[in-house]
């Protein structure tokens, strides 16, 4: 018929696939509005549509048949940082960060997300990520390149995307430094428990001094630390770009993997990786359930079972910003804070804004560059008054962001993982 709507057919269509269980979950929301000013977009936009009331409102829409599946639902799926600050605001427990993977999976099968971007993000994340021989190979030839000056020369030359990724990538570190952690590193002292670790992508290659600090200040709390070998990336990247069948395929990888361990816990020091690991027990029933029942954040185990004297100081004055998927998605808070705190000399310094997103949301400060900076400018200035020695957080995404945006905005501070700092006092 002319002048009809042309995607009356997919609306029509929609309550079929996720939307039944999106439709679902979307009851939950009460309209009360707590979570706006909490949202990121909405803080930026004003706008009733980029805040979670306005999203949950399209889904719910799409679910019922009354909004069709298009390009505005497509947009603002995507929009948002996935940060879950409106489930720690909510009420009335709304699973807001389940409904927007959802919705972005529905989008993925609906051919709405279109582009180069969209292609090299799946290159990336099906390609190289999964794939420890494949990702150490780039991380070394990226690695050369610095060392050469060749990604400075080159770097004009890329484009608008790649040049925001170069701006945020640390120094690759040396490959002697990426190697793979001992399978086995004994407890020291009186013996507390067995727990695995997770080495995760992102972590064992760029911030691989992390890893190896996380397992030495376990090993000094008395945990035998196993590193499985048979473990893989975690899926979070995946699952927020709307690939749900990579996800879930790494999901059960890795339940297996440290199923075959007989460890107690498994031990996480990124945020956005401990978060998709929780997660694996909705992906999953069953063997995801598993799993997800015993992640623990380092800061998580390490407080609960009381952390052992470290000899030494850190004479620093130290911000503490929470990761989203720290703070939001796992409900990790104090734990943190009060490892820190109890180091001697350390003087943990409160700033405006922690719990607030600082823009990273994985690989949003590539799709979403503009809307990145803005949210991180927020944060930056937080920081800025604050003018803390040190700024401490513990996820990968987060510490790149902020080291770029401190480098950037002139700070003084350097941005460090919190375990680096305990370690630092053992050491």
């Amino acid at each position: 018929m002319k002048g009809a709507e042309p995607q009356a057919l997919p609306c029509a269509a929609a309550p079929a696939g996720r939307w039944p269980e999106i439709g679902r979950l979307a009851l939950d929301c009460v309209h009360c509005g707590l979570c706006l000013e909490t949202c990121p977009t909405y803080r930026e936009t004003g706008r009733e549509t980029s805040s979670p009331r306005g999203r949950i409102y399209l889904m719910r829409g799409v679910a019922e048949g009354r909004i069709p599946l298009g390009d505005t639902v497509a947009e603002e799926a995507y929009l948002c940082l996935g940060c879950r600050a409106c489930e720690t605001a909510c009420p009335s427990g709304v699973h807001f960060g389940a409904m927007v993977e959802l919705a972005r999976a529905e989008v993925e099968d609906a051919g709405l997300r279109r582009g180069a971007a969209r292609v090299l993000e799946r290159l990336a994340l099906r390609g190289l990520l999964p794939h420890r021989r494949r990702l150490r190979a780039a991380m070394t030839l990226l690695g050369l390149a610095q060392w050469l000056g060749l990604d400075r020369l080159l770097r004009p030359l890329l484009p608008p995307a790649l040049r925001e990724a170069h701006a945020l990538l640390p120094s690759v570190p040396a490959l002697r430094e990426r190697r793979a952690l001992p399978e086995l590193v004994p407890a020291e002292g009186e013996r507390r428990g067995r727990v695995g670790f997770f080495a995760g992508c992102v972590m064992a290659e760029l911030f691989a001094d992390v890893n190896a600090a996380t397992v030495r200040v376990l090993a000094r709390n008395g945990f035998d630390v196993v590193v499985p070998r048979a473990q893989t990336c975690c899926g979070a990247l995946h699952a927020h770009a709307g690939d749900e069948a990579s996800a879930h395929a790494l999901a059960l990888r890795n339940a297996r993997a440290f199923a075959e361990t007989g460890v107690e816990r498994v031990v996480v020091n990124s945020a956005g990786c401990g978060a998709a690991l929780r997660d694996a027990g909705r992906w999953l029933p069953g063997e995801g359930e598993a799993l997800a029942a015993k992640i623990r954040d380092v800061s998580e185990l390490l407080d609960a079972t009381g952390l052992r004297p470290p000899p030494g100081r850190i004479d620093a004055r130290v911000c503490y910003d929470d990761p989203c998927h720290l703070l939001h998605g796992q409900r990790v808070a104090d734990a943190p804070r009060r490892l820190l705190a109890s180091l001697p000399g350390l003087v943990l310094v409160p700033h405006e804004d922690p719990g607030s997103c600082c823009g990273a949301a994985g690989i949003y400060n590539l799709t979403h560059a503009e809307m990145s900076r803005a949210v991180l400018r927020r944060k930056i200035a937080s920081l800025a008054k604050a003018d803390p020695d040190l700024v401490a957080t513990g996820n990968p995404g987060c510490l790149m962001q902020l080291r770029a945006g401190a480098r950037e905005a002139g700070l003084r501070a350097s941005v460090v993982h919190p375990i680096e700092l305990l370690d630092r006092a053992y050491r």
